[in-house]
């Protein structure tokens, strides 16, 4: 009997609890990866994504080749149309049991339905694993067995569960069979716009040397470098995890490794803390699958009156506000597929506060952009900062986005880089070009006064207490 690995959100050999299953059987392990550029388009993906997940897939399928396992790309428009595809591809190569990690998207939750069932009928067996997450999604309850919603007490029970369940590594499995040659997915070029240049090097091996790079070489100084976007002080490993290259519990036992051969203690548990933020943003997008239909998580602010978008969403997307830290972040995210998460905040906080426009729009806006965008954390911190969502900052916090610029690149050079019109300023006035003297020429003036905006804000949040 055929064991088939279906492949998706976890681009990888090791760690993976489906292909470990599926190898396990001692019988032959097909694998395949369905390619679905239309409901990929539907759910906003960026072509640096698309480009880096097929990138990961061909590196995949090269790794797999060496298990004795062949990566069958299958392609299909939309999640509907990929249940009638992977149905047919069962029955033409006689597979009796199908693999998957779980993903937690209302969509891919309702294909994956729709795949059980269709598989139930043919005799095709399904086993489902939960794989995303340190801690399996789900598991992470309050004493009353609900959910958590904020993510203080979530990370402690989190950080109790691993001290408790010492997660391991599933290992790579041993080969299932001879070396077969690689198939190749060369499609979908003209499909998406030329992507950004690459950010990071394709391939699991790369992922690993990154995550060993930034121990080795950055940990230690992340908590006060993290925050720096003109300094090399993150991991640059968001690519691998949204996509699975890396899974969240290979960078945790790394992360433990590294402090128990001294490793600096506070930059570690800084880090680890974000890999924290991403269960629980999953577990999230699992427990309240409204937030990936377009909804808020606290509804009560699903009241709110939006300004409409027009000339200054436009700006904004264009790096061309007049606001020097929103406009470079905004023009690296457009030029570069990525966006340093402390600037992420500044410019999102500053469309749904300072501009008023509604934070989905600036969702699906960088969802179209990201190499790395990933439902639940993008979700999770649009919501953070537009004050709708779980943890939210309260809707009085606003932050200011010259006060912060003046903080974090306080000597404008991640400005200078982005936004070169102003590069000539000095150090105090490149945060705000509006103050003191003549705007050089061809850079605006702000679309919006930052002061007047805030109050406008506040006050639109207090009125929906009455």
């Amino acid at each position: 009997m055929t064991q088939l690995v279906w492949f998706r959100n976890d681009l990888r050999i090791a760690d993976n609890a489906a292909l470990t299953a599926a190898c396990k059987q001692q019988q032959q392990v097909q694998a395949c990866f369905i390619v679905t550029p239309t409901q990929w388009q539907e759910h906003d993906w960026s072509p640096a994504r698309v480009q880096f997940v097929l990138d990961h897939a061909n590196a995949l399928s090269e790794e797999l080749a060496k298990l004795g396992i062949s990566l069958s790309f299958i392609t299909a428009t939309t999640f509907a149309d990929s249940v009638e595809k992977l149905e047919k591809f069962c029955r033409r190569e006689s597979i009796r049991h199908v693999h998957f990690n779980e993903e937690y998207g209302v969509n891919e939750r309702r294909r994956d339905k729709a795949v059980k069932h269709a598989l139930d009928e043919i005799g095709v067996a399904v086993n489902k694993y939960r794989d995303q997450t340190v801690a399996p999604v789900g598991n992470i309850l309050t004493q009353q067995g609900e959910p958590y919603s904020v993510f203080t007490p979530f990370s402690r029970r989190w950080r109790s569960w691993i001290d408790e369940a010492q997660p391991t590594l599933f290992p790579i499995p041993k080969p299932v069979g001879d070396t077969v040659e690689p198939p190749h997915y060369e499609g979908l070029s003209k499909s998406f716009d030329n992507p950004p240049p690459r950010l990071v090097e394709t391939g699991e091996d790369a992922a690993h040397r990154q995550l060993e790079q930034f121990l080795d070489d950055h940990a230690g100084d992340y908590k006060n470098l993290r925050d720096l976007p003109s300094v090399d002080g993150t991991s640059l490993l968001s690519p691998y995890l949204a996509n699975g290259v890396l899974s969240g519990k290979q960078c945790l036992i790394a992360a433990r490794q590294n402090q128990g051969m001294g490793g600096n203690q506070e930059g570690l548990v800084t880090w680890t803390n974000e890999i924290a933020w991403r269960d629980f943003y999953i577990n999230i997008l699992y427990h309240y699958p409204r937030i990936s239909m377009h909804r808020a998580f606290k509804p009560e602010t699903e009241a709110l009156k939006w300004n409409t978008p027009g000339e200054n969403f436009e700006a904004w997307k264009a790096g061309n506000t007049g606001i020097p830290i929103v406009d470079a972040a905004m023009r690296q995210l457009n030029q570069t597929g990525w966006m340093h998460n402390r600037l992420r905040m500044i410019t999102a906080m500053f469309l749904t506060k300072n501009l008023f426009i509604d934070w989905r729009l600036g969702e699906a806006y960088f969802m179209s952009k990201l190499v790395d965008g990933f439902l639940a954390s993008n979700n999770g911190g649009w919501q953070w900062s537009a004050s709708t969502g779980t943890d939210a900052a309260p809707y009085f916090r606003v932050f200011n986005p010259a006060t912060q610029s003046e903080r974090f690149d306080p000597d404008g050079e991640f400005i200078r880089k982005y936004v070169p019109e102003i590069a000539k300023l000095d150090n105090k006035r490149i945060h705000q070009p509006w103050v003191g003297g003549v705007i050089p020429g061809g850079y605006p003036r702000p679309v919006v006064d930052l002061k007047e905006s805030r109050k406008e804000a506040i006050a639109k949040f207090q009125a929906l207490k009455n």
